[in-house]
């Protein structure tokens, strides 16, 4: 790799509250000659949003993210937002591309990521604070104690049987569209008693629900639910007691 070439950092901002960049993603975003962004059409820029202090008036470079599971259609995308990154850093530019929550979890930055090394770039990855450890730490709970497993899916990957059956703490993340079916599942299981409703953490239009029987309103695609396997273990003794 030639020394002149640009490095591109996937900086993951955390799920909303700008306090919780870490200091490492403030400084390379401050110093970086570009900022990255996806950019999916009709959705908010919510990265953008989260970091707009630290970025000035420095160039944005907006990424297509098409809302859409067709493989063709993402990886031309995809491609096309290589190239344009692998442009500039062949220029030497420092690039920071901001994604919400980690890079790691359930993040589109990874489509980038493994495409600017294949073209022989250098890559860097800057860990976020996810955004179930901002619902955890909201709702005043712990992820998870002692032995207690965790589970995370996301609540659009369909039928949810196998992961509703776990012996584990479960996360449910982008559970917006699937609220209601969620609701009325966890209820017909006995369970809806123990689980909590967190909506856009950290961001504007923030709505939390310990209870997530006592939800109401209309929820977002930044809705997440926590389900505690604990919380049904100590329910379950509390009323073999009485």
């Amino acid at each position: 790799m030639s020394s002149g070439k640009g490095t591109l950092y996937g900086i993951g901002v955390g799920p909303g509250d700008p306090e919780l960049l870490t200091v490492k993603a403030v400084r390379l975003l401050q110093a970086a000659d570009v900022i990255a962004a996806p950019n999916s059409g009709g959705e908010s820029r919510t990265a953008l949003n989260i970091v707009k202090e630290y970025i000035e008036d420095k160039p944005v470079l907006l990424c297509p993210t098409p809302m859409t599971r067709d493989r063709e259609t993402l990886n031309r995308a995809w491609e096309d937002n290589a190239q344009q990154i692998c442009a500039l850093l062949g220029q030497g530019k420092q690039i920071a591309f901001v994604t919400l929550g980690d890079p790691t979890v359930y993040s589109t930055y990874f489509y980038l990521h493994r495409r600017v090394l294949a073209r022989g770039y250098r890559a860097e990855i800057v860990p976020g604070v996810p955004s179930f450890c901002a619902v955890a730490a909201k709702l005043g709970v712990p992820l998870c104690e002692g032995d207690e497993r965790l589970l995370v899916v996301p609540a659009s990957h369909g039928d949810l049987a196998d992961s509703l059956d776990a012996d584990a703490n479960k996360v449910l993340m982008k559970a917006g569209r699937q609220l209601g079916t969620l609701k009325e599942t966890l209820r017909q299981r006995g369970e809806l008693e123990d689980a909590s409703l967190v909506v856009n953490c950290g961001l504007p239009g923030e709505q939390v629900w310990p209870s997530f029987a006592q939800a109401e309103g209309d929820a977002g695609y930044f809705s997440l639910v926590l389900l505690r396997q604990g919380e049904q273990t100590e329910h379950r003794k509390a009323g073999e007691t009485e």
